[in-house]
């Protein structure tokens, strides 16, 4: 419990530092953070016997990243997306040189990465960008981890005390509907409390976000839960003393990021 308390701190330093200290930090330090993601799991899915595109899906990634990044910092034209083709298809041209008995599983989980990881990472880095019409503001990005965290952590509050029905014991049996529903009223609260000092959006729009925070950061976590339970394995990594690899971090940003992206920027733009 100490080792895990101690490396919360010091990432949670880290994370934070990372949006006060301005965009360019922002913007290279959630690279770093999605590629080493998307390592972990690539490396992850090796443990199964498939064989993903790894140096293909790293190059890809930084490139979307960049494009996406390039949009908001010199409002690159979209045409730059055509980045992309060969790319795409350099996985299907390298699996024919590949002797693999299951090549269509190595192009699988070779898109998967990009869908389930760097595509999440470059919504949750958009956010520092979607209050001010593409000048960065961590007021977003900073509010998103805190909603997140106030859901761990008043999920585990009362999911130990008070749980009693499963959420979805298939996939994680520890969850329960009673701490579900405990940590989207700690991030509500968390949101109504930063609706005091964030003023871009109102108190009602605020507490939305937090119960879409909620519900699809808890998706997520049953998800990569899923993902470990098909592959067999406890931790997706082990870079992180006492909390695992960086998928057991973020595992909630990956489904709730797009979906708030998308929330919010119905309502502010």
């Amino acid at each position: 419990m100490k080792t895990r308390a101690i490396t919360a701190f010091f990432f949670t330093i880290v994370m934070l530092g990372s949006m006060f200290l301005g965009a360019y930090v922002f913007t290279v330090f959630y690279l770093i953070l999605s590629l080493a993601a998307l390592m972990e799991f690539m490396t992850m899915i090796r443990t199964a016997g498939i064989r993903p595109h790894r140096n293909i899906a790293m190059v890809t990634a930084t490139v979307i990243y960049s494009i996406i990044a390039g949009y908001h910092f010199l409002q690159f034209d979209t045409k730059f997306l055509l980045l992309l083709v060969p790319l795409i298809f350099s996985v299907f041209i390298g699996e024919l040189y590949k002797r693999n008995k299951l090549p269509f599983a190595n192009i699988s989980y070779t898109f998967v990465g990009f869908m389930y990881i760097t595509v999440p990472f470059c919504f949750f880095f958009s956010l520092g960008f979607l209050a001010d019409f593409n000048e960065y503001n961590f007021h977003l990005p900073l509010a998103f981890f805190l909603m997140l965290w106030a859901s761990d952590t008043g999920a585990y509050l009362f999911g130990s005390r008070l749980g009693k029905t499963k959420l979805f014991e298939r996939h994680s049996p520890k969850k329960s509907w009673e701490g579900f529903l405990g940590g989207m009223f700690t991030s509500v609260v968390v949101a109504v409390i930063l609706s005091l000092f964030f003023k871009e959006m109102n108190a009602v729009v605020w507490a939305g976000m937090a119960v879409l925070i909620a519900s699809f950061g808890t998706m997520g976590d049953l998800v990569e839960s899923m993902l470990k339970r098909s592959l067999d394995v406890k931790d997706s990594g082990s870079i992180l003393p006492g909390h695992g690899g960086f998928l057991d971090r973020f595992d909630g940003l990956f489904l709730s990021a797009p979906i708030v992206y998308a929330y919010l920027y119905l309502i502010l733009r």
